[in-house]
This record gives C-alpha cells, sequence and structure tokens, in this order.
C-alpha cells in the first residue's frame, strides 16, 4: 500500500495501538479555558445547513442522525483512524480487544474509495476462504464499494454466524475480478501459537496483540524451553499479517526479549500522550539469536516490537516493508454509552525514527517467492557410501531432510528464517 493510501480500520477486528481511557482526563478543563473563541460564523453556517436538510432533504431525516451524521463527519476528517463508536461499535472494539468478536476475521480498511485488506485474521472465516493482505474488495454481495462509507460497509459485512456473504475481489496478478463466498461466523482469536522447527529451534506467531498476548508469549517460550531440554538455541518471532492491537501488550512482547533500554516512546500535544516505556532486566531467550518475520500486512504494535527489536540489534528482522501505521488512539467514553477513537500521538522507535507512513524496513528483504519440490528426474549420484568395502557410515536422517525440504515449499520465509537461525547460532557458539 502506497503512503498516501487513505486508511481507516474496521471494527470487524480489534482496534491498532489503543490506549482505552475510562474517563475525560482531568486536564480537559483547562485545555477549554485556554482555547480560542468558537468561530460563530462556522457555526452559523453549520446551522444553516442543518436547517436546509430538514428542510429541503428528499426523506425526512431526524435531528439525532443529522448530528450523529455530523460528529462522524467532523472526527473521520482529522484522520484516517479518529472516529466516532456508537455504543454498539464500543462494545465490538471491547470485545476485540479480548479476543471474541463478530465478523468474517478480516482488517479492512479503505483506499481510493475501495474497501481494502489490510490482513485477513489466523484461522478465521476469512483466512481460511483465501483472502490476502492488498486485496481490494469492489462488492459486498453484488453492492459496489466504490463510495461507501466504512460504518455501511461494516453492517453489511456482519450478520449472523452461519450466513454466507459473497465478497468480489480484485488482487495483484489476477487478470479480472473474481467471487469468494465466506460463512459468518464468531471470531474466537487464539493471539499466540507456538511449535518447534527443529531439536532446539523455537517458533512464536502472534496473530494480534490482545491483553493477554504478554503472558501467553511468556508461556509459549517456556513450554518451548521445556520441550527442547532446558533452553532455545534460537528462535522465530512471526508477526506477519498482524494488524497490531493493544499498545501494552505489544511493549510486553518487546520487553520479554530485552534486557534494557527504551522500547518505544509516544509524542502528541497534551501531557498525558507523552508516555516512554523501558525493558526490565530479563531476557526470556538468554541472548538465543531471535528472527522475527514481518510484511505489509504487519501494522502498529507489530511495527513497535519489530523497530525495538532492530535499534537495539536484537533481532534480525526479514521480510517485506510493514504497513507504517505510527499513531496512537485514545478510546474516551461518552455519557451516552457511546465513544470517541481520537488520534492523540504518534510513537516513535527507541532511536527516534517514527513509523509513521514509512514502515519498517527489514534487515533482509524476501522476494515474494514460491518454492517447489522436484522430484529427482534420474538416478542418485555414486557416492562414498555406494563403493565396495566403504567405512561405516552414520545412520542420515532422512526426516529432517524431508522436513527441510516441505517448509521451503509451504513457507518460504520461515525456511530462511530457520536457515539464519541456524547459521546465527553456529557462528555464536564459536564466539
Amino acid at each position: 500500500m502506497s503512503a498516501t493510501a487513505v486508511l481507516q480500520r474496521s471494527l470487524l477486528a480489534v482496534t491498532v495501538t489503543v490506549a482505552l481511557v475510562l474517563a475525560p482526563p482531568a486536564h480537559a478543563e483547562s485545555r477549554v479555558e485556554r482555547a480560542e473563541p468558537l468561530p460563530l460564523e462556522d457555526i452559523r453556517t453549520l446551522s444553516e445547513v442543518f436547517s436546509r436538510v430538514k428542510a429541503d432533504y428528499v426523506d425526512d431525516v431526524s435531528d439525532s442522525e443529522l448530528l450523529e451524521a455530523a460528529i462522524r463527519g467532523m472526527l473521520q476528517g482529522l484522520d484516517p483512524h479518529s472516529s466516532y463508536l456508537s455504543p454498539e461499535e464500543f462494545e465490538d472494539l471491547r470485545a476485540g480487544t479480548q479476543g471474541r468478536f463478530g465478523g468474517l476475521g478480516i482488517e479492512v480498511g479503505q483506499e481510493d474509495g475501495f474497501l481494502k485488506v489490510i490482513a485477513p485474521i489466523d484461522d478465521t472465516p476469512a483466512q481460511r476462504a483465501g483472502i490476502e493482505a492488498g486485496d481490494l474488495i469492489i462488492r459486498l454481495d453484488g453492492r459496489p464499494t466504490q463510495g461507501m462509507g466504512l460504518s455501511e460497509a461494516v453492517t453489511i459485512m456482519r450478520g449472523e454466524p452461519g450466513e454466507d456473504i459473497v465478497l468480489t475481489i480484485v488482487r495483484d496478478g489476477e487478470d479480472a475480478p473474481f467471487e469468494v463466498t465466506i460463512t459468518r461466523d464468531v471470531i474466537r482469536v487464539q493471539s499466540v501459537r507456538s511449535r518447534m522447527l527443529e531439536p532446539g529451534f523455537g517458533y512464536v506467531r502472534i496473530s494480534q496483540f490482545q491483553s493477554r498476548t504478554g503472558p501467553a508469549l511468556l508461556d509459549a517460550v517456556d513450554a518451548l524451553k521445556e520441550e527442547a531440554g532446558g533452553g532455545l538455541r534460537g528462535m522465530v518471532l512471526d508477526l506477519r499479517n498482524n494488524p497490531g492491537g493493544v499498545l501494552q501488550a505489544a511493549v510486553s512482547v518487546a520487553d520479554a526479549f530485552l534486557r534494557e533500554g527504551r522500547i518505544v516512546y509516544t509524542e502528541g500535544r497534551v501531557e498525558p500522550a507523552q508516555m516512554s516505556f523501558d525493558a526490565n532486566p530479563a531476557d526470556v531467550l538468554n541472548g538465543a539469536p531471535l528472527v522475527v518475520l514481518i510484511n505489509g500486512g504487519s501494522a502498529s504494535a507489530s511495527e513497535i516490537v519489530a523497530g525495538a527489536l532492530q535499534d537495539h540489534g536484537r533481532a534480525v528482522i526479514m521480510g517485506s516493508r510493514s504497513f507504517g501505521k505510527g499513531s496512537v488512539q485514545s478510546v474516551v467514553p461518552l455519557n451516552s454509552g457511546a465513544a470517541v477513537k481520537l488520534t492523540t500521538a504518534r510513537y516513535y522507535t527507541p532511536e527516534g525514527r517514527s513509523i509513521q507512513a514509512h514502515g519498517i524496513a527489514p534487515d533482509i528483504e524476501l522476494e515474494r517467492v514460491s518454492v517447489q519440490v522436484r522430484e529427482r528426474d534420474g538416478p542418485d549420484p555414486v557416492m562414498e557410501r555406494d563403493l565396495r568395502r566403504h567405512l561405516d557410515e552414520q545412520p542420515r536422517d532422512e526426516d529432517s531432510a524431508r522436513q527441510a525440504a516441505e517448509l521451503a515449499a509451504s513457507d518460504y520465509p520461515l525456511f530462511e528464517a530457520l536457515n539464519l537461525l541456524k547459521g546465527m547460532a553456529i557462528l555464536g557458539g564459536r564466539g
């Protein structure tokens, strides 16, 4: 996605880099006292437009509908991430940060008037249906999305579990649009998954940053260390297609691998927006090599983690440039039960890099390629073991070779990350 893309987060997935504010800030009154006089001419214009719509619009529109539309337009005109949340949308957002919400399991935004997929969420209907980051959704059940408001699109995509919706997709590399049928479901997101790639080399996948992602990561690493017999020789942290989530969860994840120094800091106009987070003196891997996988679907909280580990030289970042969402949104509940999501700060990596509209550039960039395991087209070459009276050989690990070939074919970036880890572990052992 280009840096000038117009992007808005949908409530089909969790919000990105959100600080929940449970009451109006204590300094709000002092800001009002310092505010400039209200622009009376502009207010008169607003009142005149309101009256004209009430009197002449083709359909009768209630005052509450017009006022809510005005509020939504005011916030959406600020930036792609500020918005008004109705009571229902606010409840959906809070449910999403806990890892359970309704929908398709897809993070979407807007670009050039169309819906654009930021990332499908792991093990959800959208991911299983083959939706990919970067897809443009041009129709929803036959209705064109160009010019459609994001809230309207979200409403169309929601529905009862078990109901189908047809998405018409435009994808780079495809000659023509195509349709994908997705069955709606209640989304239950498992934030952290882990497994052993090879003896001593672990793999942890974080699909979203939720309120309990930090503790879940520590549990996963402890389980991998136990499986490895007490310690890991290296680990891959997979943040691909991770659209972000809770800021504090990102800080906890980065802190798990750092012994000291700043993790991230934010800058805004008001004092509460000035935040800084530092690492505690502990590294869950005890200095073992770490490779972090990112791509264009890695956004916000994912970029905080990748940027912190990159600036401190703690991990090698591999893959493709991340999304570039570097702002902080505060969600302020209102007395009506609704809420305002407002961009209040920009965040920066430990070395002062702003990620906004730039993203994280990987240390090792990988092209998007696919690998196929080729069958031998002839007899095996003659080896020492084939000669008569050769010395006894050690048994070959046929399973490891086969598993490596399968990994390269199924997930080439992960295959490369594992190879890099093994090389780093060898060099580290020689130090």
